[in-house]
C-alpha cells in the first residue's frame, strides 16, 4: 500500500487540529450569538412594553404614539404584538386575545416576566410587565403584554450563524492554502536534495555537502554514513578480487606448467611422478579457491537460517577424525582431548568446521621440519568454549597476531596461502568470539573461543 506523501501528511497534521478548533469555536460562536440575540430580543420586547405602558398612561388608553408604533414595527426579531389592560383587567388597547400563560406565576409589580407560549398555532416569546397607573379617575394595576414569533427570531439567529460560519470557513480555507503552499515551500530543500542525488553517477559515492534544513541533518548524516559503508565495502571487494586473482594465478600457472610437463614426459616413471605433482598442485589450487570462497562468505553477517545449536565437542571429534590421516601422513603424532559431555554453541557448523580444519592445517604447513606433534584440546571456561590447537614446530608469539591473522600474510614464506588464520579469525568474530595466540615455550598454540549457548 502506497503511503501518503510527506506534504499531504504534514498538511493533514497541521490542518486537522485547526479544523477541530474551528468547529469548536464555531459551535461556541453560534451558541453565544443565540444567547446574545435572545437577550437583545428580550430587551426589545421590554422597551416596547415600557413604551406602550407610557403611551397608555399619557393618552389614557386611547392611542399609541408614532414613535412607539415605529418601535413596534421595526423591533429586532420581527413584528411585535401587544395587549394592554387597565385597572381591574379592563381591555385598553392592542390585540384582543394575547397568548395565555395560566401556568406561569403572576409577575411582581414593575417586574418584567418572560415566558414562551402558543399564539395562533405558532411559538412566541412573551413579556408581561405590570405597573400601577391612573387612567381617568381609576387607579390600579395596568398590565402590558408583548410577544414575538420565535420563527422570526430564529431566522435572524440563523443568518448570524451563517455569517459566522462563512467567516470561519473563509479563514480556514485561507489558512489551508497558506499551509499547503507553505509546506511545499518548506519541503523544497528536500526535493532539491533528491534531484542532486538523482543526477549523480553510480561511481560517485562522495559525501553529500549540500546545505539542508536542521530537520534533515540526521537524514543526510545517515545517508553519508551509508555511502561511506558502501564505498568501503566496494573497496574491500575490489581488494579481495585483486588479491584472489593474484593468489589463484600462481596455482593455476603451476597446474598448467605441470600439465605440460606430463605431456612432455620422456618415460613412464617420469610421467607418473609428474602426475602426482599435478594432482597435488590441483588440490592446492582447489583448497585456495575454497578458502577464498569461505573468506568472501564471512564478509557478510551470518544468516539466521544458517545459525543453529550444535555440540562443539562432537564437531571437533568428527573434524579431527577427518584430519587425522592427513596429520599422520605428514609424520606427526595427533593428540585429541575432547570432553565426553556436550559443549553447546550456536552458529554455523560449516564455518566452525572450516575454522578447526584451518587451525590444524596451519600447524602442519607452518610447523616446519621440527614438527612432531599436533594436539587439539577442548574445554569450557567462564561461558566460553576454548578450542586450542598447539604444535611443537617453529613457533608463534602473540606479538605476531596482526601479521598472522591478516589475509594473504605469512610470518615466513611457506606453501600456505595466508588465508587459514584469517578465516579462523573471521569465524570467531562472526560468532561473537575471538582468536588468540598463546605464549608458550616451544612451538605454537592458538585458541579459538566461542560463547557457550545457554538454552
Amino acid at each position: 500500500m502506497r503511503r501518503a506523501s510527506l506534504r499531504l501528511r504534514l498538511f493533514a497534521v497541521i490542518l486537522s487540529p485547526l479544523l477541530i478548533m474551528a468547529l469548536i469555536v464555531g459551535f461556541w460562536r453560534v451558541t453565544v450569538a443565540q444567547q446574545t440575540a435572545q437577550e437583545l430580543f428580550d430587551r426589545s420586547l421590554l422597551s416596547a412594553a415600557l413604551a406602550i405602558s407610557r403611551d397608555v398612561a399619557v393618552s389614557e388608553g386611547d392611542v399609541l404614539s408614532l414613535t412607539t408604533r415605529d418601535l413596534i414595527g421595526d423591533a429586532a426579531g420581527g413584528e411585535v404584538f401587544y395587549h394592554a389592560t387597565g385597572p381591574g383587567g379592563i381591555y385598553v388597547t392592542g390585540y384582543a386575545y394575547p397568548p395565555t400563560g395560566a401556568d406561569k406565576p403572576r409577575p411582581a409589580l414593575n417586574t418584567p416576566h418572560l415566558f414562551q407560549s402558543i399564539y395562533r398555532g405558532e411559538e412566541v416569546r412573551v413579556l408581561q410587565v405590570t405597573e400601577r397607573l391612573t387612567i381617568d379617575t381609576l387607579t390600579g394595576d395596568t398590565t402590558v403584554t408583548v410577544w414575538q414569533r420565535l420563527t422570526d427570531r430564529n431566522q435572524l439567529a440563523t443568518q448570524l450563524a451563517i455569517r459566522a460560519a462563512a467567516l470561519i470557513g473563509v479563514l480556514l480555507a485561507t489558512l489551508a492554502l497558506v499551509v499547503w503552499f507553505g509546506v511545499g515551500l518548506g519541503l523544497r530543500p528536500l526535493l532539491d536534495l533528491e534531484e542532486a542525488i538523482a543526477v549523480r553517477s553510480p561511481d560517485d559515492l562522495s559525501r553529500i555537502k549540500r546545505p539542508v534544513p536542521i530537520e534533515a541533518h540526521g537524514i543526510v548524516r545517515t545517508l553519508n554514513r551509508l555511502l561511506g559503508q558502501v564505498e568501503a565495502s566496494i573497496d574491500a571487494h575490489q581488494a579481495f578480487i585483486s588479491d584472489a586473482a593474484h593468489q589463484l594465478r600462481n596455482p593455476a600457472a603451476a597446474v598448467q606448467s605441470m600439465a605440460e610437463s606430463v605431456r612432455d614426459a620422456r618415460s613412464e616413471t617420469d610421467r607418473n611422478q609428474r602426475i602426482s605433482e599435478l594432482v597435488a598442485a590441483a588440490r592446492s589450487s582447489a583448497r585456495v579457491a575454497d578458502q577464498l570462497l569461505s573468506l568472501d562468505r564471512l564478509q557478510h553477517p551470518l544468516q539466521p537460517a544458517a545459525q543453529q545449536e550444535f555440540d562443539l565437542a562432537a564437531l571437533v571429534r568428527q573434524t579431527c577424525a577427518d584430519m587425522g590421516p592427513i596429520v599422520l601422513k605428514a609424520g606427526s603424532d595427533f593428540d585429541v582431548e575432547v570432553p565426553d559431555t556436550p559443549v553447546p554453541v550456536r552458529g554455523d557448523p560449516v564455518f566452525v568446521t572450516e575454522a578447526v580444519k584451518n587451525l590444524i592445517d596451519n600447524a602442519l604447513k607452518h610447523g616446519g621440519d621440527s614438527l612432531s606433534l599436533v594436539k587439539v584440546s577442548l574445554s569450557c571456561d567462564e561461558g566460553f568454549a576454548q578450542l586450542t590447537v598447539e604444535d611443537d614446530g617453529k613457533g608463534l608469539i602473540p606479538e605476531q597476531s596482526d601479521a598472522a591473522f591478516r589475509r594473504f600474510s605469512q610470518i615466513e614464506p611457506s606453501e600456505g596461502s595466508g588465508l587459514g588464520l584469517a578465516i579462523v579469525s573471521s569465524v570467531a568474530d562472526r560468532h561473537g568470539g575471538h582468536l588468540s595466540i598463546n605464549r608458550v615455550k616451544r612451538g605454537a598454540s592458538l585458541t579459538l573461543s566461542l560463547p557457550l549457548f545457554d538454552s
